[in-house]
């Protein structure tokens, strides 16, 4: 093989390795065959509250004036409170684990899951406060579901959504997709937990994620996209820009051979 036909075909295996094939483009792959593919429910555990978690908390009963001192917020005369004020007027656990709730105090919570401070909240008011007849209506939920996305995606940073699920293909769409560049094969979901960081990755590419149990996130979790190897070759993501690239270096090589010669 001569020196000539030796350079054509190291550029060609360039051109044909920089540029990135559309099936590591398109999220969800899988068998066309059947028109409906049923997806078996996805066994997700409980989120467990953590420090600096915020919480909404409302109280309802017959008694309209009792329910009235457990209230944190009263804007112009209406109970109706904006969802990202809630960071400021809601219920922050504390490095204790505490929330503290008008009349009942500090309330431990860390660790519990959104039911189980529903129940314990429920069972001091009526131990305390309320009698059946009251028909006392407790809801627990989060402030806003917080998450955050770094690396090959179009918006890196931390988002909120006022949603109770989300599911990893949600939080990256709101974070501006995954650029051309990002391998959706190889998206890492790190999750803090009271016993401490899971990591787990996941491929956007196959269907089969969304039998994934992190699939669904868990508020605080952390989304890392990693770059494809295309990206630190720098030859270009699409057939044009690497054969660009390529004729570049073609017509440089070109110059600098004319110029040793002369």
């Amino acid at each position: 093989m001569n020196k000539n036909a030796l350079i054509v075909l190291l550029f060609a295996s360039l051109f044909f390795t920089s540029c990135i094939p559309t099936k590591d483009l398109i999220y969800l792959q899988g068998e066309e065959s059947a028109q409906v593919q049923a997806m078996n429910p996805v066994a997700q555990k409980p989120y467990r509250l953590q420090i600096n978690d915020v919480l909404s908390i409302t109280i309802k009963a017959s008694d309209v004036k009792l329910v009235e001192v457990f209230k944190q917020t009263n804007v112009e005369g209406s109970s109706m409170r904006d969802e990202k004020s809630l960071y400021f007027d809601g219920f922050i656990i504390d490095d204790h684990g505490n929330i503290r709730v008008p009349v009942l105090n500090e309330v431990n919570v860390l660790g519990y899951t959104l039911d189980e401070v529903r129940q314990t909240i429920e069972k001091k008011l009526l131990d305390e406060y309320f009698t059946e007849e009251a028909n006392l209506f407790v809801t627990v939920k989060l402030a806003g579901f917080r998450y955050t996305t770094n690396g090959e995606v179009g918006k890196p940073g931390t988002q909120t959504l006022y949603q109770e699920r989300v599911n990893v293909m949600e939080a990256i769409a709101n974070s501006g997709d995954i650029t051309i560049t990002g391998d959706r094969k190889s998206v890492v979901i790190i999750r803090q937990l009271p016993q401490g960081t899971e990591m787990h990755t996941l491929d956007l590419t196959n269907r089969d994620v969304m039998q994934s149990p992190y699939y669904y996130l868990q508020p605080n979790d952390y989304i890392y996209v990693k770059p494809l190897p295309q990206k630190s070759l720098g030859t270009g993501t699409t057939a044009m820009q690497s054969l660009t690239a390529i004729i570049t270096v073609l017509s440089l090589l070109g110059t600098i051979t004319v110029l040793l010669t002369r």
